[in-house]
């Protein structure tokens, strides 16, 4: 197999929709593609839009510029041998050529919520003057010394983007061509699908019904998927370039619509000076937005990470660049990249009219855990605090038995209540938003919702969650569910059972009872309430405060100078040491001792600290797996077993300023930032690394608290 750069890249537009695809115009995976639109935001995304398989008739020859993987393993390497450069920023832009010609493609995704201010979004706002619109650009460049023809060839589907599409006599596509546009919608047994079009400025269309046949995503063939699609190609379309010309297309989900205007030369480059200023009026900066800079090879850049990795030196946690570029990589340009990659998770929710936070892409959707431990590097550090806001106040409106949804409804169903963790999350961010925002009357509205989960978790609730009487401990017991972050269920079975008392949930029961001490007194200061009762109120909480911090004494293992990771529903200990220590010890208020928080960050800085962040698992217990791969259940076994989680540096590096405030930080950013530059997703982080060396990255190419913990601690 030649060595294709299959490192990724995406493109996304506020409301679930995306493009994604690799550096070498590969697909590998069922979710690469140029239109993936969520047609119930962020929901049912679809794909529309595969891609446009073009050739290029320059100089007496014709000459290929697709690369594909055919489902009998062979490569069709003619454009990857021609591709001379591929720039991330401001949008994707691939350049092809020879000696005497060059062709330049990019693409941009605009923002879906057409026709508003940003602050819609921040504010959850929406009305019928404000449509979605799901829809792609993309823009073609010739240079050379003669005419060229160019050749676009459509590639579409219309299938849920988990699955694969299949030729088949009960799918069939209709087209309907008009000057300079086609409309294009799929017939499924009987029922029509989504309808959408596509537009140029220029050329000639041509109807020529096909089917292409077993396409291979190798990506998927690693992780023991569904890995051969067939997908059908309408016409294509035919452009005669002059050196200089240009041509512009779009994909547009919805019937051709004369009030949406001309599609000229000129739309291109609108589209993308739209989205860097609606950047630069979100984050301040200049309105000059993000500069190009070109990637090097993925040759280049693993000699560059290789010599990274040769220095051993402890550092402290300032900012350092990556060297795979052409031009500096100053702090501001980082910075820039980094915000820029924030906000591809940040989407509109149909169903509850207001923002959420996609977990990560390609495949997942929100969660409340995820959204929650994330909102303080996606929000907090940039000043959304609006948007931070009408997060938090969306799933206090969901609280239902003292439980916050961890996953929201689509429709008319409701949320899915299985976490034991995201109420008390949702606590714990409450009062990150409320110290960095005083707004002391947002916490007199949902200081009742406050007091229901309190209620909820002394007196029981779902899933046998219930405060011990004899020491105050949170617990739950249910089997075949998984309520932590360590969430896998094989079967019936979860992977990880830590049902009993989890250390990390009675972190976080021990931080909200004194943030419920504190805003109690709070609130009776500020007369936001009744004075004399929530003054009692302060102090009952403060008492049931220190009762807890006493009790969390019995996670203690002074043999091996950690805490035991749970205490089982008949009192027996495990003691594998696992991150969720170091989570206990990073929370707002921590219940341990200088003494014990600097042996717990010892051992995990010898057994679970990596380059890029932190193992699931000790590599020296029995059940250490060091590599996330094979079919889904190998997968789902190695998820918490010994994967590498980029989010965990972040409450490391909270705890390591509490505990050892004078000494440099153990990590070096260099190997991560790297990767967030050059590697996996370009401008992004993935959501898990193998535990060995070299710490391959794996699972979703894009993660939310990945970006969002480097965002809480880099600047």
């Amino acid at each position: 197999m030649p060595d294709l750069d299959t490192r990724e890249w995406l493109l996304t537009n506020g409301l679930g929709s995306f493009a994604s695809g690799t550096i070498s115009d590969t697909r590998t995976r069922t979710y690469h593609g140029w239109l993936f639109a969520a047609i119930n935001p962020p929901s049912e995304r679809t794909l529309l839009l595969s891609h446009l398989e073009a050739s290029l008739e320059v100089l007496g020859g014709v000459v290929g510029l697709g690369t594909n993987i055919w489902g009998n393993g062979h490569i069709e390497q003619t454009g990857y041998e021609l591709l001379r450069s591929f720039d991330i920023n401001p949008v994707p832009k691939w350049i092809w050529g020879r000696d005497n010609w060059q062709l330049t493609r990019q693409l941009v995704m605009p923002y879906g919520w057409e026709g508003t201010r940003n602050e819609e979004l921040e504010t959850g706002k929406n009305s019928s003057q404000s449509p979605f619109s799901h829809r792609i650009l993309i823009h073609y460049r010739y240079e050379g010394s003669e005419r060229a023809i160019l050749r676009l060839r459509l590639l579409i589907a219309e299938r849920d983007f988990h699955h694969q599409q299949t030729a088949n006599s009960e799918l069939q596509f209709s087209q309907l061509l008009e000057q300079q546009q086609v409309c294009l919608q799929a017939r499924k047994f009987g029922h029509f699908g989504i309808p959408w079009h596509l537009r140029w400025t220029q050329g000639n269309y041509q109807p020529d019904a096909v089917w292409y046949w077993n396409y291979r995503f190798s990506e998927e063939t690693k992780r023991g998927l569904g890995d051969q699609e067939d997908l059908y190609s309408p016409g294509y379309l035919i452009v005669t370039l002059q050196p200089g010309d240009a041509v512009t297309l779009e994909a547009r989900v919805g019937f051709p619509n004369p009030l949406l205007g001309v599609l000229t030369s000129e739309t291109f480059a609108q589209a993308v000076e739209a989205e860097q200023k609606r950047l630069s009026e979100i984050f301040g900066w200049s309105a000059g937005g993000i500069r190009n800079w070109r990637l090097g090879t993925s040759e280049e850049a693993g000699e560059q990470r290789a010599a990274s990795q040769k220095e051993e030196s402890l550092v402290s946690p300032a900012p350092c660049f990556s060297a795979s570029f052409s031009v500096s990589t100053p702090h501001s340009l980082l910075w820039q990249q980094l915000l820029k990659a924030s906000d591809q998770f940040i989407v509109y929710r149909a169903s509850i009219a207001g923002p959420t936070v996609i977990a990560g892409y390609h495949w997942f959707s929100d969660w409340a855990r995820d959204t929650l431990i994330a909102l303080p590097g996606l929000m907090l550090v940039p000043q959304r605090f609006d948007l931070a806001k009408e997060l938090l106040r969306a799933f206090g409106h969901y609280c239902r038995h003292g439980l916050i949804p961890n996953a929201f409804f689509d429709v008319d169903n409701e949320p899915f209540y299985n976490s034991i963790d995201a109420p008390l999350w949702w606590i714990e961010t409450l009062g990150l938003y409320l110290q960095a925002t005083q707004d002391w009357e947002f916490l007199a509205e949902q200081f009742p919702t406050v007091q229901q989960i309190h209620k909820a978790f002394v007196g029981g609730t779902r899933y046998n969650i219930q405060a011990d009487a004899t020491d105050g401990l949170i617990g739950w017991d249910a089997r075949g569910v998984a309520l932590t972050w360590m969430d896998v269920v094989i079967g019936a079975h979860p992977v990880t059972p830590r049902y009993g008392k989890p250390v990390e949930i009675n972190g976080l029961w021990y931080s909200a009872l004194c943030w419920l001490s504190q805003w109690a007194k709070r609130l009776s200061q500020l007369e936001l309430g009744e004075p004399v009762r929530l003054s009692k109120q302060a102090q009952r909480y403060a008492q049931q405060a220190q009762r807890v911090k006493n009790s969390l004494q019995k996670f203690w293992n002074p043999q091996l100078g950690y805490l035991y990771d749970t205490i089982e529903p008949d009192d027996r200990r495990n003691f594998q040491i696992r991150p969720n220590a170091v989570l206990a010890l990073s929370l707002q208020h921590c219940g341990f001792s200088r003494q014990q928080g600097c042996q717990i960050l010892d051992l995990a800085t010898g057994s679970l600290l990596t380059p890029y962040g932190l193992r699931s698992l000790d590599p020296g217990d029995p059940e250490y797996k060091g590599k996330y791969e094979g079919n889904q259940e190998q997968r789902d076994r190695a998820y918490h077993q010994g994967s590498v989680w980029p989010w965990l540096i972040g409450p490391y590096i909270r705890a390591w300023q509490r505990f050892y405030p004078q000494q440099p930080l153990p990590f070096d950013w260099q190997p991560l930032l790297d990767h967030f530059l050059s590697a996996a997703c370009i401008g992004s982080i993935s959501e898990i690394f193998d535990g060995d060396p070299p710490h391959t990255p794996r699972g979703a190419i894009a993660q939310a608290w990945s970006v969002a913990e480097v965002i809480r601690h880099l600047k």
